[in-house]
C-alpha cells in the first residue's frame, strides 16, 4: 500500500469499506450500489491489499483466540454465483482453521423445522475467541422464503401468526437477535455480495464449460434467475430494515471477485483492529512457575548426560 504506510490501519482501509457500508442511517437503494466498482484500483494493487489483509487477519485471529473474550460472526448473502464460497476461501487463506468455523445453511431439516427459524443459527454461533462464518444464514427466511411462499407454508407456524406483517416482524426479531449478540461480545458483520444479472449469467456459462464446476449448477438456478426482480426487491427491503450500527451491512461490489475480497477483508480487519486485541499478560506467579518448568526441563538434559556417561 506504499504511500499509505504512515497512516493508521483504519485510515488505510477506510476507502475500501466506507462507500459500501450501510448501518441504517439515511435512505437505502440497492440500485445505487454499482456491482462493477473497483475503488480506483487495478487487480495487481488489489491483490497486494488482499495479501496484506490475510497477514493482518491471521495475527488478529491468534490474539482473538488467546484473549478469549470477543467472538466474530460474519454473514454472507448473495445471489447464486455471487462468489460467496470463493470469497470465504480467499479471505481466510492462511488463517488457523481451529479458530474458525464455516456453517452453510441449506434447506431446513425436519428437526430444524420443529424449531423457530432462528434456532439453527443460534446453535451455530461462534464461541468466545472464535470466528463464525455463515454461508447464507437466517436471512434466507426473509429472502427465499419470501419469494417462495410455499416454503413458509411448510414451517408449521400457527396460521394466526402468518399475517401481512410477518416480514416486518422477522426483521424486528433478527435485529433484536443481533443486538443481543453485540451486547454479549459477538461482533456482527454482514456482507451482501452484489452481483449483476449479466455477470451471474457469465459465471453460470463458465460452470457449464468446466467439468469441475458442473456440480454447482442445476436447472433450478435458471428458474431462480426468472425471479431476479423479486429477489432484488426482497434484498433491498432486508438490508434497509436490518442494517444497524451494531450489525452493519456491507453491499460488496461482486462483479470483480478480487475487489470483493478487498472490501470483505478490509472490513473484517478494521473491525478486529477496533477491539484492542492482545495476548493475555502473565502474572508473577505464572512467571515463577515457568522458571521452575524451565529448570525441570534443563535438569532432564543433565540426568540424561549422567546416564550416558555411566
Amino acid at each position: 500500500m506504499g504511500k499509505q504506510s504512515s497512516k493508521s490501519l483504519a485510515d488505510q482501509l477506510k476507502p475500501f469499506i466506507a462507500p459500501f457500508r450501510y448501518d441504517g442511517d439515511g435512505e437505502f437503494h440497492l440500485k445505487s450500489f454499482k456491482t462493477a466498482e473497483k475503488g480506483g484500483l487495478d487487480k495487481e494493487e488489489g491483490e497486494r491489499i488482499i495479501d496484506a489483509n490475510r497477514k493482518r487477519l491471521s495475527d488478529f485471529q491468534e490474539k482473538l483466540y488467546a484473549q478469549d473474550r470477543w467472538s466474530l460472526l460474519l454473514i454472507f448473502q448473495g445471489m447464486d454465483a455471487a462468489g460467496k464460497d470463493s470469497a470465504i476461501e480467499s479471505v481466510f487463506d492462511g488463517v488457523n482453521p481451529q479458530g474458525c468455523e464455516v456453517t452453510s445453511f441449506k434447506q431446513p431439516t425436519s428437526t430444524e423445522l420443529d424449531h423457530d427459524y432462528l434456532w439453527r443459527a443460534a446453535i451455530a454461533l461462534p464461541e468466545r475467541g472464535r470466528i463464525g462464518i455463515f454461508n447464507r444464514s437466517h436471512y434466507e427466511e426473509c429472502l427465499v422464503v419470501r419469494v417462495h411462499p410455499e416454503i413458509l407454508a411448510k414451517q408449521k407456524l400457527p396460521p394466526v401468526l402468518v399475517t401481512k406483517d410477518i416480514w416486518r416482524e422477522r426483521f424486528e426479531d433478527i435485529s433484536c437477535f443481533e443486538r443481543h449478540l453485540a451486547r454479549n461480545g459477538t461482533v456482527v458483520l454482514k456482507f451482501f455480495l452484489n452481483v449483476s444479472k449479466q455477470e451471474q449469467r457469465e459465471r453460470f456459462l463458465e460452470r457449464l464449460e468446466q467439468p469441475s464446476k458442473n456440480w454447482k449448477f442445476s436447472m433450478g438456478d435458471v428458474a431462480e434467475r426468472g425471479l431476479w426482480a423479486k429477489y432484488q426487491a426482497a434484498c433491498q427491503d432486508m438490508i434497509r430494515h436490518t442494517a444497524t450500527r451494531h450489525a452493519p451491512w456491507h453491499v460488496v461490489p461482486a462483479d470483480h471477485k478480487w475487489f470483493a475480497r478487498v472490501v470483505i477483508g478490509s472490513a473484517i480487519v478494521a473491525a478486529l483492529d477496533e477491539l484492542d486485541l492482545h495476548f493475555p499478560k502473565v502474572d508473577k506467579a505464572d512467571r515463577s512457575e515457568f522458571r521452575q518448568v524451565r529448570q525441570a526441563l534443563l535438569d532432564e538434559d543433565k540426568k540424561a548426560a549422567v546416564k550416558g556417561g555411566a
